[in-house]
């Protein structure tokens, strides 16, 4: 049995309970100003979001606080932590990052029982750091030895299934075509996952301002059914 398998089924789990599914990343925005209205621009949207955000910002974070704890620098990770703070302007998406990383931290923690994983949870809660959702997911990752390439696998994996998720609610998509949306997306991710293994640091937050602008327009719709 590899328990490493098992370990990240669970991390990159979308039915986690950590309020993922709350969070749109400003997609509701898009569909409400009919940008994304069918399976083609639903997939544009998607691409986009892993290909021209995702990869510059919290992939990287990911392999970054990944290869971190795995070498024992545990002291970049604040460096890491402030830097994704920086780059992640509208307030809502620092909110929900915030939110989740807290929360995953909170169900691994205790299995874990990792001295790294310990203080990032007390430096959180003594306001040091943020906690944001990408650096917990990667110290996690990297403490429970799951291989970066696989942890960064299901890293994107998580990503697209949301975005599909909510795609097929606010379009919305029938599930045969979220299902075949998500398979499409498969060359796509699998390239990303070898781009990030050694990711340039002076490439983070290269990204489309649109996507944050949409982000920054969710928090004045009318109506909404997402926190961000």
């Amino acid at each position: 049995m590899n328990t490493a398998l098992l370990w990240l089924l669970q991390l990159s789990d979308p039915a986690l309970p950590i309020g993922a599914f709350s969070h749109s990343a400003g997609l509701e925005t898009y569909v409400q100003l009919g940008i994304v209205k069918d399976v083609t621009t639903a997939k544009d949207f998607v691409s986009g979001m892993l290909l021209q955000n995702i990869h510059f910002t919290d992939a990287a974070f990911v392999s970054l606080a990944y290869e971190a704890i795995t070498t024992m620098q545990g002291d970049e990770i604040k460096y890491l932590d402030d830097l994704c703070t920086a780059v992640k302007l509208p307030k809502e998406m620092r909110q929900a990052s915030q939110k989740l990383g807290w929360r995953l931290i909170k169900i691994f923690q205790p299995v874990c029982n990792n001295d790294w994983i310990n203080r990032y949870a007390a430096a959180i809660q003594a306001k040091q750091v943020t906690g944001h959702y990408c650096i917990s997911f990667g110290m996690i990752a990297s403490v429970l030895q799951i291989p970066k390439a696989d942890a960064l696998t299901g890293f994107y994996y998580n990503a697209a299934t949301g975005f599909v998720t909510n795609s097929v609610k606010l379009i919305p998509l029938s599930q045969q075509s979220g299902q075949e949306l998500l398979f499409s997306l498969q060359p796509l991710i699998t390239q990303l996952v070898q781009n990030n293994l050694q990711p340039d640091k002076d490439m983070i937050g290269v990204c489309s301002p649109g996507f944050d602008i949409r982000s920054m327009q969710h928090e004045q719709l009318y109506s909404r059914l997402y926190m961000s």
